[in-house]
């Protein structure tokens, strides 16, 4: 069945969604590899800039950019190769993403074209640098939400807050390209 054939994707319900996100739950570390040479992790990883050379890193993409939040900033870089990409977000349930989804996956995808290794971060790496990756998958992978989903949450924790789930805009703002 070509997919013009098949029936209209739809977005799980808040409850469902977040269901997916809580079974199973184990330990992951401050980062992991979640899709290939993507990772997802916190501030403290981004921070470390050893850790950061140590696992190939070439591009960081800070999902709590700014003075009010994790500071890094290009500047932070400018004695490596790391390229950056800052999202200055707040993690609550009133902060719409979706303005932010195509020029982060944008970024994400031509590093990993050119055979780069991206780091997506936040505060803890949970909430909205997860938020960011899973548009990632559907803007340029072609990901559902629960595949999207069920691909990160094999190699790591992550609970976008119940405010990104319930605008659902990682479903409605993404087009796939």
């Amino acid at each position: 069945m070509s997919r013009k054939e098949e029936p209209e994707y739809q977005t799980p319900p808040t409850c469902d969604l977040l269901g997916l996100l809580l079974k199973n739950r184990r330990p992951t570390g401050a980062v992991n590899e979640v899709w290939p040479n993507l990772y997802v992790g916190d501030a403290a990883t981004a921070r470390d800039k050893s850790l950061l050379a140590g696992l190939g890193v070439t591009h960081v993409v800070n999902a709590a950019d700014g003075p009010q939040h994790i500071d890094t900033g290009p500047r932070f870089y400018e004695d490596t190769d790391i390229l950056y990409h800052g999202v200055e977000a707040a993690d609550c349930k009133q902060f719409d993403l979706c303005p932010f989804f195509t020029e982060t996956a944008d970024f994400i995808h031509g590093a990993l074209r050119q055979e780069g290794k991206v780091l997506v971060h936040c505060a803890r790496g949970v909430s909205r640098s997860a938020t960011l990756t899973l548009a990632f998958l559907m803007i340029k992978e072609g990901l559902t939400l629960v595949e999207a989903v069920e691909a990160v949450r094999r190699r790591r924790n992550i609970l976008p807050n119940v405010g990104f789930l319930n605008q659902r805009k990682v479903s409605c703002c993404v087009e796939p390209s």
